[in-house]
This record gives C-alpha cells, sequence and structure tokens, in this order.
C-alpha cells in the first residue's frame, strides 16, 4: 500500500540540530506557545523515566514559502522540513535544552526554567522556593550548555546539598547516576512521519485537520487560521500583530490597546467571518473558504480565491484603528469602563460585527449607530444573549441580517431585537429573578453597575461619580470603589443569618468609596446608614435612594423583604438606563426650579400645584389650629402618592394673592421650617423626607414657603390621632380614600397594575 509520508527515528539531539541549523521550522500552522510550564516539567519527566510520547510530523515540501523559526531566533537557511504536528512539544524540548526563549500567547518571550531534584528524580518548575532550595538544579537548561561539564556540574551540587543535609555514599551516587541520565536526554528516540514533497500546501492543511479533528482540542477558528497561514500567510500575520499590539499601551502613535478587551487572533477571525460572510458558523466558512462545491464535494481554488479576497477586504474593515475606536466608544457610551465590567466577551465581538456592517455597508450616521451599538451591546451583556451556544445565537441574527439592504432596515432590525427581548415582563419578572444571586460575575450585576454610569450617578452617600471610580485608568495601593454590604455580614452573623451565599447576594451591595465602607464596617444598617443620611440634602439624598435602588427605610427593614424589593428597584433602575441610551429621559432627571415661581402661581392650582395661606393659623380666629396642619400634610402626602409629584406653596391663598409666612407668627424663617420637618417626621415619617424639598422664596414683597414633592416609591399614609389615613390628588384637590379603592390605586400605582 503506497502513503504519502515515510517513517524515521531522530533522536532528540538530532532534531536539536536540525532546528540549530533551520532545517526544521514551523510553518504557522498552529498558535504560539501555549503550554504551560508544568506541561513542560511533566514532558521531561516522562522522557526522564522512558515513557513515550508521541510521534511528530513533519512535511517536506518541494519549495517553502513561508515559515518561521522554533524560538526567537532566525535562522540560518530556509526550513527543509516544517512541523505539522507536534510544535508544541518540539518547542518546550528546544527551549529547555538550548535556553531559548519562546514567544508566549501574550506575543512576549519568555525563559522556561525547569528544575531538577537529583537526590529524589524529581521535575518541577523553577520559582523563587525552588531556586533557593539546595536540593535542586534550578534551570537544568545547564546541562546541555556547549561548555557544560556533567562530572563537574554534579560534584558542585553534591558539595552544595551536603553543606545543608549530610548526604551518604549512596545518596551521592543516586545524585550522580541521575544528573548523568538526566544529561542524556538528548539520545532519547523519536518517531516522526514526513510528508512527501509531492503533497502541497492544502493536502498538508487537510491533514492537520483531520489529525487534530480529535483528541486534541482545536477548535474551527483554528483550523480556518491553518488555512490562512497556507494561503494567506499576510492575513494572519496582520491578525495577530493586532493582537499583540492590543496588549501594550503604544509609545509610538495609535494602536489598538484598550481599557475592555485583549483580542485573540480567532475573534477577530470571527468578526471578519461575520462581516465578509454574515455567518458565525465557522465549520461551513471553512469549506466557503477552501472553495467547496456543495454540489460535487470538490474543492475549486479559484472559488477558494475570491472567497479570499472577500476576506480580505474584511478583515481591512476589522483592523482599521479608526473603526476600532470608534467602536469602543460606543462600549463606554453603554456604561462600561473595563474589561472587568465585561462578562461576555462573544457580546463584545458580535457588537463589532454589527457596528461595522452598519458602518461600512449600511453608512448608518455615526452618532445614530453609535447609539445603536452601546444599546445593542448593553442589552446583549445584560441577557447573556450570547453566552450560551453563541455561534448559533450569531448565526441567527447574521441571518437576519442578511435581508437588511439599508440603513433603515438596520435600525429597524436592532429595535425589533430589542422590543422582543426587553418586554415589561422581562423588568418586572425575569431581570428580579436574575438578580436573586451571589454570583460575582453575575451580567446582570455589571449591566447595574453599567446603569448607574449611564445615569451619571454617584457612589452610595459620596460626591464620586461611579463612573470615575470604575475608570480602567484609576491606579491606587487600594480600589477607589468598594462593594459594601448593605447588611454588613457580621451584622447577619448576629441575627441567624450565616449561609454566605445569602449574605453575598448582589440585592445586598452598594458602591461606595472605599473611605465610607471603612467607616461603615460591620454596624447594623439602622447604625450607620441615619448618621451618613442626615448630613446629605434631601433632594441629593433622594436621587441616591433611586440610583442605589434603595426602598424607603431601607434600613429598618427585614433582610429578606429588603432584598426582594431591592431587586425590583434594581431593575427599575437598568430599564432606565436602557430607556436612556435609546434617547429616552431617566426618572432621575431634575424637576422645576426656584425662578419658575411666579409663572407658577400665575397658572393657579392645578393637579400638580397648590396653594395654602398658612402652615398652623387659622386666618378666622387668628389662633393656631391643627387642621391647618393636617390640610398642609394631606396635600404633601397626595402629591407624594402620585404619579407626577406636585409643588405646595404656603403663604398664598387660593386665588394666587400673597399671603406671606408672617401670618403664621413664628419667630424666622428656622423655626418655620423645623416646625414643618418635625411634623412630617412625627405624621408622614422621617423615610419620606427624601420626597420633600421645602424652601423659602419671595413672592410679591412677602416671603413664601415652597414644598416641592417627587412621586414617592411605596404609598404615604398621614397619622391622625389614632388612624392613619391615605390620600391622592383628584384634580386640583385631595381626596382621601380608604378600603377596596385605596387598595386598588395602591396596586395600579405601585406594585406595577395595568
Amino acid at each position: 500500500m503506497s502513503t504519502v509520508y515515510r517513517k524515521v527515528d531522530p533522536t532528540l539531539r538530532g532534531l536539536i540540530d536540525q532546528i540549530e541549523s533551520g532545517d526544521i521550522g514551523l510553518p504557522d500552522l498552529q498558535r504560539p506557545f501555549v503550554w504551560p510550564n508544568v506541561k513542560v516539567r511533566n514532558l521531561f519527566d516522562s522522557m526522564y523515566r522512558g515513557f513515550p510520547v508521541g510521534y511528530l510530523l513533519f512535511w517536506e515540501p518541494a519549495e517553502v514559502t513561508s515559515s518561521k523559526a522554533i524560538g526567537e531566533d532566525a535562522k540560518q537557511r530556509p526550513a527543509r522540513l516544517l512541523i505539522v504536528d507536534g510544535q508544541q512539544r518540539l518547542t518546550s524540548l528546544y527551549a529547555v535544552m538550548t535556553g531559548t526563549s519562546v514567544i508566549r500567547k501574550n506575543y512576549k518571550a519568555e525563559n522556561i526554567e525547569i528544575a531538577f531534584d537529583p537526590l529524589n528524580e524529581k521535575f518541577e518548575v523553577a520559582d523563587a522556593a525552588i531556586r533557593r532550595d539546595p536540593r535542586y538544579i534550578p534551570n537544568i537548561s545547564i546541562l546541555w550548555a556547549p561548555d557544560a561539564n556533567i562530572f563537574e556540574l554534579a560534584g558542585d551540587h553534591i558539595e552544595k546539598l551536603n553543606s545543608v543535609q549530610e548526604l551518604s555514599p549512596v545518596e551521592k551516587k543516586r545524585i550522580q547516576d541521575s544528573i548523568m541520565r538526566l544529561s542524556q536526554l538528548d539520545k532519547y528516540p523519536f518517531t516522526a512521519l514526513e510528508l512527501s514533497a509531492s503533497v502541497d500546501e492544502e493536502a498538508v492543511s487537510d491533514v492537520f485537520v483531520r489529525i487534530n479533528s480529535e483528541g486534541k482540542k482545536l477548535n474551527q477558528a483554528d483550523f480556518i487560521l491553518t488555512l490562512m497561514s497556507v494561503f494567506w500567510d499576510k492575513g494572519r500575520a496582520e491578525l495577530e500583530k493586532f493582537c499583540a499590539a492590543a496588549r501594550q499601551p503604544s509609545t509610538s502613535g495609535p494602536s489598538p490597546y484598550n481599557a475592555f478587551i485583549e483580542p485573540d487572533p480567532d475573534q477577530l477571525l470571527r468578526v471578519c467571518v461575520g462581516v465578509a460572510f454574515r455567518r458565525a458558523r465557522l465549520k461551513s466558512v471553512y469549506s466557503l473558504l477552501r472553495g467547496k462545491n456543495v454540489a460535487t464535494d470538490e474543492f475549486d481554488r479559484d472559488a477558494s480565491e475570491q472567497q479570499f479576497d472577500i476576506l480580505k477586504e474584511a478583515q481591512a474593515k476589522v483592523l482599521n484603528l479608526q473603526y476600532w475606536h470608534d467602536f469602543l466608544k460606543a462600549v463606554r457610551e453603554a456604561g462600561f469602563r473595563s474589561a472587568k465590567m465585561i462578562t461576555s466577551k462573544n457580546s463584545l465581538i458580535f457588537a463589532y460585527i454589527l457596528y461595522l456592517i452598519g458602518k461600512t455597508e449600511f453608512r448608518v450616521d455615526e452618532r445614530e449607530l453609535r447609539k445603536l451599538i452601546a444599546a445593542w451591546f448593553f442589552m446583549s451583556s445584560l441577557t447573556a444573549r450570547y453566552s450560551s451556544s453563541p455561534e448559533s445565537q450569531m448565526e441567527s441574527d447574521l441571518a437576519r441580517l442578511r435581508q437588511v439592504e439599508t440603513a433603515e432596515q438596520f435600525a429597524a432590525f436592532v429595535e425589533s431585537v430589542f422590543r422582543v427581548t426587553l418586554t415589561g415582563d422581562f423588568f418586572t419578572t425575569n431581570l428580579p429573578s436574575d438578580l436573586a444571586t451571589s454570583s460575582s460575575r453575575s451580567p446582570s450585576q455589571y449591566a447595574y453597575f453599567a446603569s448607574l454610569n449611564i445615569l451619571d450617578a454617584t457612589a452610595l452617600y459620596s460626591d464620586q461619580k461611579t463612573s470615575d471610580l470604575f475608570d480602567a485608568g484609576v491606579k491606587a495601593p487600594r480600589a477607589a470603589s468598594e462593594l459594601h454590604h448593605l447588611f454588613p455580614k457580621d451584622y447577619l452573623d448576629s441575627i441567624g443569618i450565616t449561609d454566605n451565599r445569602e449574605k453575598n447576594q448582589i440585592a445586598n451591595f452598594a458602591i461606595v468609596e472605599w473611605h465610607d465602607n471603612s467607616g461603615m464596617g460591620n454596624k447594623a444598617p439602622s447604625d450607620y446608614a441615619p448618621k451618613f443620611e442626615d448630613s446629605i440634602e434631601s433632594k441629593k439624598l433622594q436621587q441616591m435612594y433611586y440610583w442605589h435602588a434603595l426602598p424607603d427605610g431601607w434600613f429598618r427593614m427585614d433582610y429578606q423583604s429588603f432584598l426582594q424589593k431591592r431587586r425590583e428597584l434594581i431593575a427599575e433602575v437598568i430599564r432606565d438606563a436602557f430607556n436612556k441610551l435609546r434617547g429616552g429621559e431617566s426618572l432621575s432627571d431634575e424637576t422645576r426650579t426656584t425662578e419658575e415661581l411666579a409663572e407658577l402661581i400665575s397658572d393657579g392650582e392645578t393637579s400638580t400645584t397648590e396653594f395654602k395661606s398658612t402652615l398652623r393659623v387659622n386666618l378666622h380666629t387668628n389662633e393656631n389650629d391643627q387642621r391647618m396642619e393636617l390640610g398642609v400634610l394631606k396635600t404633601i402626602a397626595g402629591f407624594i402618592n402620585s404619579r407626577g409629584g406636585g409643588s405646595l406653596v404656603i403663604g398664598v391663598a387660593d386665588d394666587g394673592s400673597p399671603v406671606g409666612i408672617d401670618a403664621d407668627k413664628f419667630p424666622n424663617e428656622d423655626k418655620m421650617y423645623l416646625h414643618l420637618i418635625n411634623l412630617i417626621r412625627d405624621r408622614i415619617g422621617a423615610d419620606y423626607m427624601l420626597y420633600i424639598h421645602p424652601r423659602f422664596d419671595d413672592y410679591e414683597d412677602t416671603r413664601v414657603l415652597c414644598v416641592d414633592c417627587d412621586p414617592g416609591r411605596s404609598p404615604v399614609y398621614v397619622k391622625d390621632g389614632k388612624e392613619h389615613r391615605f390620600y391622592v390628588r383628584t384634580g386640583a384637590a385631595t381626596a382621601e380614600l380608604s378600603g377596596r379603592e385605596a387598595q386598588e390605586f395602591i396596586r395600579q400605582r405601585f406594585s406595577g397594575g395595568a
């Protein structure tokens, strides 16, 4: 039976000599050296013990057109034999036996140091402890150095070890024998198969794929990279160069370096394929690039060249630095600030595909495109769209894009995915359920952090923007931001909650500055939170409560109720951030300014505006009257219970004429302000102060007290003797609801009812 190969049996020394002379080279059929050092150690251990370590496969081409030398050093002449299979093993052996550095996956040179304990015949990867241990030869490369004297090396090692532990004659002899045995490892016999010169490049590529389709875990991207090495070596080199440059800041001009991803060639290849063919299944693309005719199952070189031309055009777009950095601006616009926030590189990769298709094929306006891509990346990260069966999901999305022909259709496709994916049920049911986890890499958690950045939030109880705290460029001995347990772990222990999964629920974490975290310690939330909140102006505190999804009175809630409610509020914040990405407004936007007071009063009383002549004095009796105070509290509660909030102006008659605050007979404004605050705290509750914003203003030569009220996130009641009454706004008046009416209103207003 004729074969396309012959069997040879070189020794390791023979292989090393051929590599050093350049007789054996690497044809770019595999990736840079990826074996961990422990695997190199195991290889030497197996060979030392005489175990088989597998065969090698070489190819002797008629003409060598492209090959890389093993290691960093250039060789003397073009290689006669190219390694098709066994590069990792041969590179390991060559690197250690010659002391040559190898190129790692991060494209940096590294020396592999393997240590050997000759007394116990044990190999280890060298580290600081091993290098100090007199039992070990710290780097076995010295045994094969050109000027190495094995007897001197053995004698020196015995002398060093004997100085710390007395060696018996038998142990000394064992050390000598072990070192001698290791030094003769260069005589280890290999079995190698050499493909004949009659085998062309395409067949070599096919052999490599067939050999590696089982056993070695190479994926379809590796196979396409193999094909590129044979037919378009420059293209693969460009991919590798781009990836290498993305790992180090440049000191000489623009580079792909960024805060989000250090791409690998196979990841960028997937982008190239998606842009070129709008396909994600790399297996079918491999056949396409080989020019396979589906009908005849044969390969056409002309067809292959045509497909490679398409791939080349796409790769030029993918590696375009302007496109690359413009895309990364969209990622930043989506609220993400560093690689730590990226839970799915697949989401990043597909978003880049989508960006390039929109940019180069449909000429979507850059500002509009960036907004669409930011929202897409946010959505796909939040929903983990490409985490399970990513290739299938990408293929499905790209299949729909094949029907798109215009910029308008492109935008419509993106928006249609948003509508189907981020439904009302997703935010009210699915997302709160997803947040019920203690996973430190939860997509929903990092989507929430991104949301804080989108909404321009500050850290809890801080003026520092979360976007600054998450910035990848900030380097400090201690992280600027920290995740704080709102209910501290020791406190939870003290109330019988000891399960770490319960303690570390996402809903129990908030972003704080590190020095604030130190101040919170392990105190009960009811101990530390009021102290922080007392020093923060109510409007700012309300904003923080919104951003950080804190339920009203959260620090007095039981833990499980707190978790459940906060998950719902986090989902609302994420929804608002997504809507803002799409061009909508968030709930955190500011309301009316002080300067609008005169115009507000001139418009008269409405569903969101009411006037009161006094806070406590009955103008008919000229005496203090609790009914006046109740009227003020009823209006405030009605505004908070409404969907839009409202403004109460004290010191103005029903017809808008000025009365002024002097009618209430307070010695000064501070006393009046304090009286109102005490009323609210005693009869509505201190928790609701964050929705209430009193201030004094001028109005037609008088002073008035304006009370701006924001819509609350939970129902507000007014204490009236032993009763707790529920008020709502009905047109320009305030009405009390009770019984079923109140329950139905609360369900509609606060529980997401229709």
